[in-house]
């Protein structure tokens, strides 16, 4: 076996796109793997796991390029080396010739008057002090770095506050201002409602259900997951919801979150006393009686959020497609599976899309794992081993430590599948296809292979298999939503119209004795 090794000095790429770029480096004929990333401690990390590491490697600083090519021989390594710097000038022949370049946000900012947000995709360990460059210039700041201190996100956020800026993230990697979508986004229409998310899929797919509803977005704020946590207290939302408040473009304002620390609920209840506006409020897992009390529209799941915030916004309800729950569906499903096929296996790229659809089944079953569980003892011991009815969230660190995100490369979770497919005491496999800026261009498409392989081992084993999938997208995204849907229609998988559909339908399959 070969190795190639090359590490440009001084050489920056921000994470995002060497993500990308790593997927398409793996796929190049003969390469058995490929490792583009910056010297950081944590990407070395990766590299002595897999075997990888070499002494100069490890010399590598944070400002350095580390390309790794692993093959059969120098050739290949040789061939696979020149493919990948094919990819870089490919990358960077995408660059209109008018394209400015500065080396500073303060030059930037200088030249650029009207410009009034900067968008930070750098290593988390010089991340806080870019966005306080930003802020001190006088611009809002989105933030995608993660590996933040909580301590430099709350120096950043109250010095925002001070300056009446929105500090999004760290760690926040969607957004829709003005219509222009953010790191991950999906297209949608303009409109009269805001979203303030603590959670990134989470509010991807409630601006595509209020979409798909008749609405459309005036803004999508997001503030980072760790915002409403009891050591940052809750400043963006906060500011974000006092903004959505004043601003004349919205009528309705949602939230979007996991539940708050208590401390913070109070803050966040006690600002919705203050709106103006109705506020419908989606916090997976909340106290209803709270959130009515303060006179917020408490929606326990996303769609249910989404209904609402369109009717508040003066949507007419016998005009909007509800898309309920196909019962004969249900029926027909329970009938084809085993008594022996009684659990649920889920396999998310999205945290919220995995949260939503794991509290879906919680409210029947006792016995739901995953590696997001808030309840220890429901926890995975082993990640790579399910039990149970297990949900597992493919974005979370321990899957994403140097590699690329799910949304990214969503051919991480291939081997997963599989593994689960050929487990006899399952029914249902649920998995989610989300589509977007950022995203993969063909996410179903990578794993239509393996789940016509799943299909196939069921068959032959005389057992049923359901695969139910859900595509979060608009028809105005740029992988067209319908080409999606009818890859996954076409392979014998069931399709759920929303994330909150595919909760149910996953949990609705597996119940037996009803």
């Amino acid at each position: 076996m070969a190795l190639k090794v090359v590490i440009k000095q001084n050489t920056y790429f921000d994470s995002v796109s060497l993500m990308s770029l790593s997927t398409k480096a793996n796929q190049i004929d003969g390469v058995e793997q490929a490792f583009v990333a910056m010297g950081t401690e944590m990407n070395k990390e990766v590299l002595r796991n897999v075997g990888l590491i070499t002494p100069e490697l490890e010399e590598a600083k944070t400002s350095d390029l580390m390309i790794v090519v692993k093959a059969e021989t120098d050739e290949i390594c040789e061939h696979g080396y020149l493919e990948i710097e094919t990819l870089f000038t490919k990358k960077n022949s995408g660059t209109s010739k008018n394209e400015i370049k500065y080396s500073t946000i303060s030059s930037a900012a200088t030249s650029i008057p009207e410009a009034n947000i900067a968008l930070i995709s750098v290593n988390g360990a010089y991340a806080a002090r870019e966005a306080k460059k930003a802020l001190d210039n006088d611009l809002h700041v989105m933030l995608f770095s993660d590996n933040v201190s909580i301590e430099d996100e709350v120096e950043l956020k109250n010095y925002a506050h001070e300056k009446g800026l929105l500090m999004m993230g760290p760690d926040c990697g969607t957004a829709i201002i003005n219509n222009v979508g953010l790191c991950f986004a999906n297209a949608v229409r303009n409109g009269d409602i805001g979203i303030v998310g603590a959670s990134g899929t989470g509010s991807q797919e409630m601006s595509v259900r209020i979409h798909d509803f008749g609405g459309g977005i005036s803004q999508l704020i997001g503030t980072g997951g760790r915002d409403l946590s009891e050591e940052v207290g809750g400043t963006m939302m906060l500011d974000s919801m006092k903004a959505l408040d004043e601003d004349e473009a919205t009528k309705v304002i949602v939230l979007v979150s996991k539940p708050p620390a208590p401390s913070v609920e109070e803050k966040v209840l006690a600002q919705i006393k203050q709106c103006k506006k109705p506020v419908v409020v989606w916090f997976i897992g909340g106290d209803e009686e709270k959130i009515t009390d303060a006179g917020g529209h408490f929606a326990k799941m996303s769609k249910e959020a989404a209904l609402k915030a369109v009717l508040l916004a003066g949507a007419d309800e016998s005009k909007i497609n509800k898309k309920a729950l196909n019962i004969p569906l249900i029926q027909e499903v329970r009938a084809k599976l085993t008594p022996e096929q009684k659990y649920i296996r889920g396999l998310f790229c999205g945290g919220t899309l995995c949260d939503e659809a794991m509290y879906a089944a919680l409210e029947k079953f006792d016995n739901v794992y995953s590696n997001i569980q808030k309840n220890l003892d429901y926890r995975l011991k082993d990640i790579n081993v399910s039990q149970e009815h297990t949900f597992i969230d493919f974005g979370d660190d321990d899957f994403t430590n140097g590699k690329p995100h799910p949304m990214i490369d969503p051919s991480s979770r291939i081997e997963r599948f599989l593994q689960e497919a050929k487990d006899p005491s399952v029914g249902v496999i649920v998995m989610d296809f989300v589509l977007g800026f950022g995203s993969h261009e063909d996410p179903v498409g990578v794993m239509l292979p393996a789940i016509i392989e799943a299909k196939q081992i069921a068959e032959e084993e005389g057992r049923h298999l359901e695969i139910l999938g859900y595509v979060l997208g608009t028809n105005l995204d740029q992988q067209n939503f319908d080409d999606q849907v009818n890859k996954l229609l076409a392979a014998g998988v069931t399709h759920a119209s929303s994330s909150q559909n595919a909760g149910l339908l996953a949990r609705e399959f597996v119940v037996k004795g009803e």
